[in-house]
């Protein structure tokens, strides 16, 4: 049987701030990425052509390309075999990005959280009541209201509509 290798991507850019950037990652996940502990983790140098990129405003210049962080303004280039230099992109592979990074909280789990637990509070159940009824377990939904846990819908959908005896609805705006 053949096995899957998962290689971190890069698939969005979500937003910049200064030397922070959150990106979504092929895992589904949004994560932030704090670029001054980075390019000090990877030694950039003063001497080191990537050294622009402490400026913000360098740092913004970020594209995605080929599913990982870019940097065109970066002056660096590799040689051919033929001799002749050639300009190149600067990049940090999405996996030393992925270690890198922390998980971003989406207000979508913040929201969620709570209402898992103001539903369950309303109908009188205690966290151990709602996972008997849904048959998850009191520290997974103590996880989920303290927005320590992702969902997936099909066990957001267990623990609202048989835990909780409500009608899960959802829609994107």
């Amino acid at each position: 049987m053949r096995q899957s290798i998962k290689i971190p991507r890069i698939l969005k850019i979500n937003w910049i701030a200064e030397l922070s950037i959150s990106v979504v990652f092929n895992n589904g996940e949004s994560r932030i990425i704090d670029f001054r502990k980075v390019l000090k983790k990877i030694n950039v140098e003063e001497k080191s052509p990537a050294f622009i990129l402490f400026d913000s405003n360098e740092f913004a210049k970020v594209e995605l390309i080929d599913n990982t962080l870019s940097w065109n303004n970066v002056e660096q280039y590799i040689t051919m075999r033929n001799g002749e230099k050639k300009k190149v992109p600067y990049e940090i592979g999405a996996d030393v990005l992925l270690r890198y990074s922390q998980p971003e909280k989406s207000e979508l789990s913040l929201k969620l959280g709570k209402l898992v637990r103001e539903a369950r509070l309303k109908s009188g159940l205690t966290q151990q009541d709602l996972a008997l009824k849904s048959g998850t377990s009191r520290t997974y939904i103590s996880r989920i209201e303290n927005d320590r846990s992702d969902l997936e819908i099909a066990t957001l959908r267990k623990i609202i509509e048989t835990g909780l005896g409500k009608k899960l609805e959802i829609s994107i705006k």
